[in-house]
């Protein structure tokens, strides 16, 4: 059997290859959360958006112990908006490192998966802006993207709990670590409201010479000082990742959720 390499809470781990069922003002002095060591670099994936992306991707690989807690939730965000639509790339055609994002959903405290959430998913682009009509903040003096609605969209999940996305990397924007947001909604009942991040080295590899990122200066905020995610959670919130041999990140997290959210 082929093994792949997942890179999970800050080592390396080889996993088989198997389907699992400035907008608020200045920061104090950046510091990384988990800053992990990657051979990688940003030159070695693909550029240009979701287009480049093959139709025969493996499947992701979750870890053989699941990270199987309950995903503490944090606030929706002055950039969410309403009306988005089912679909598995969410893209919108935007430029940008290709990325899957593979969550899946499970049940606290057994782990057991739930089929049928609603999971919701919206991040910024590579320039670090958002999309939509939402807070002017999201994406100052640029009309095109509060036009646009790249960047966020809806999967239903499967019998497994599991929902792919296609999109790409985010960017950073100065008050903020890398990050996406995410909802579930479960029987039209809102279950969690929470975000998740990227490892500091990641984003520095891929900020420092990939074509669709490179050349917009160095971030203030990293994972140890954001001020929406603390440094003590910080390490629980980032996604697993590899680099898949077709020159696409894979990035994987299980999303736990319970009646009495934390």
């Amino acid at each position: 059997m082929r093994r792949r390499t997942l890179i999970i809470g800050g080592s390396a781990a080889t996993a088989a290859l198997v389907a699992s069922a400035g907008y608020f003002g200045l920061p104090r002095e950046a510091v990384g959360v988990s800053r992990r060591t990657y051979t990688w670099k940003g030159s070695d994936f693909l550029s240009g958006g979701t287009a480049s992306i093959p139709a025969d991707l493996p499947e992701p690989v979750f870890r053989a112990t699941p990270n199987c807690v309950t995903t503490c939730s944090f606030t929706l965000g002055p950039c969410h908006v309403d009306g988005i639509p089912v679909r598995k790339d969410i893209s919108a055609g935007i430029p940008g490192l290709p990325t899957r994002i593979s969550l899946r959903v499970v049940s606290m405290p057994d782990c057991s998966p739930i089929e049928g959430a609603d999971v919701e998913l919206w991040h910024t682009d590579a320039r670090g802006v958002y999309s939509g009509d939402a807070a002017n903040m999201c994406n100052p003096d640029d009309q095109q993207a509060k036009q646009a609605d790249f960047g966020r969209g809806r999967q239903i999940s499967d019998a497994d709990g599991r929902v792919d996305f296609i999109t790409v990397y985010p960017g950073w924007y100065p008050s903020r670590t890398v990050h996406i947001h995410l909802r579930v909604v479960v029987g039209g009942r809102e279950l969690l409201v929470s975000q998740l991040i990227f490892d500091d080295s990641l984003s520095d590899v891929i900020y420092a010479d990939h074509s669709d990122y490179a050349g917009r200066g160095p971030r203030r905020v990293l994972n140890g000082n954001d001020r929406i995610i603390s440094e003590d959670e910080a390490a629980d919130f980032i996604f697993d990742v590899e680099k898949l041999d077709a020159g696409v990140l894979q990035a994987s997290f299980t999303i736990g959720v319970a009646d009495d959210r934390c």
